[in-house]
């Protein structure tokens, strides 16, 4: 039996994309996107963001798994596209670990 995978395929996936940013649009999706940052990649984003929600609504477990998988693929695009890396987002979350969300969220709206 192999290992579960972790979200360790994040930051591979990551890399992946990353690496697609001079390939050939004409056979690369991830260098289209690229290609048509931020708008694109953005758009997209919120078009599997949306069917994700709808899945999670229809509680259908295995399209929605399948949908968060599309999420997180245009999420990475979208990061990669503003230079973001995820070790950037995962620097603001250990950040925020131990933290309330509610004070979390409080801190967010005083800050100027």
């Amino acid at each position: 039996m192999s290992e579960r995978p972790s979200a360790e395929i994040l930051d591979m996936l990551f890399d992946v994309i990353d690496s697609k940013r001079n390939d050939d649009p004409e056979t690369s999706y991830t260098a289209q996107l690229l290609a048509a940052a931020p708008e694109k990649p953005a758009r997209k984003l919120a078009e599997e963001a949306t069917e994700t929600l709808i899945e999670a609504i229809r509680g259908d477990s295995k399209a929605l798994a399948q949908e968060s998988a599309d999420l997180l693929y245009h999420l990475l695009v979208v990061w990669a596209a503003a230079g973001l890396t995820p070790s950037d987002i995962w620097s603001i979350l250990a950040d925020r670990q131990g933290l309330s969300g509610i004070v979390e969220k409080q801190n967010r709206i005083t800050k100027p």
